[in-house]
């Protein structure tokens, strides 16, 4: 330091140096907010699709006990039902009174409408339904009348393939449809009509 107290040359170049690791590792702390706060919608989005799903496996499993006599014809006897965007035809009901098929139709078509995203729109485009969501009903156990629901879509990242119960068998629902099967999401549930006397 010179006597009134004015800093050297070489005093002026240390704290230069200072600003400039400071500025560095303020840089990196920044990027990696931005990466968390990407992981963070990331992982929002992902949560997003599986509540809608989970809303469109509880809404088929209410609308097939709510109309329990022609069951059969949401599963489409045991050939199944999948529905998705592309679907352009859903199954004909020879079961059960005329209302009770009407009802089963209905409930077919408005599940459709609902996988595709139809409930939300926003300047004509289909805000509500996940990635390529498709939506199965099967008859599981013929004889105690058990009925499988499950909805499937495309997740955002790679995790593990779904199977059914046993681990060895990849799900049928949407299997094939998202390039990669490790994009794969599903959830179900069982639906058991009990015999009503």
């Amino acid at each position: 330091m010179r006597r009134g107290g004015a800093p050297t040359r070489g005093a002026l170049g240390i704290a230069l140096i200072e600003v400039l690791v400071t500025i560095v590792i303020l840089l990196f702390g920044l990027l990696g907010l931005a990466g968390v706060s990407s992981r963070a919608n990331l992982a929002e989005m992902e949560a997003y699709q599986r509540i809608k799903a989970l809303q469109l496996v509880q809404d088929m499993a209410d609308r097939l006990n709510a109309n329990r006599k022609v069951a059969n014809c949401y599963s489409n006897g045991s050939t199944g039902v999948t529905l998705s965007a592309s679907t352009t035809t859903l199954p004909a009901c020879t079961t059960g009174s005329l209302q009770e098929q009407t009802q089963a139709a209905a409930d077919l078509a408005a599940w459709k409408d609902l996988i595709s995203g139809q409930a939300e729109t926003q300047s004509g485009t289909k805000l509500g339904a996940m990635i390529g969501a498709v939506g199965c009903v099967t008859l599981d156990d013929a004889v105690d009348k058990v009925y499988l629901v499950a909805v499937s879509w495309q997740g955002l990242h790679k995790t593990v393939a779904p199977k059914l119960a046993d681990g060895s068998t990849a799900f049928s629902c949407g299997s094939g449809a998202y390039g990669d099967e490790t994009l794969h999401r599903v959830v179900s549930t069982k639906v058991r009509i009990g015999s009503l006397s």
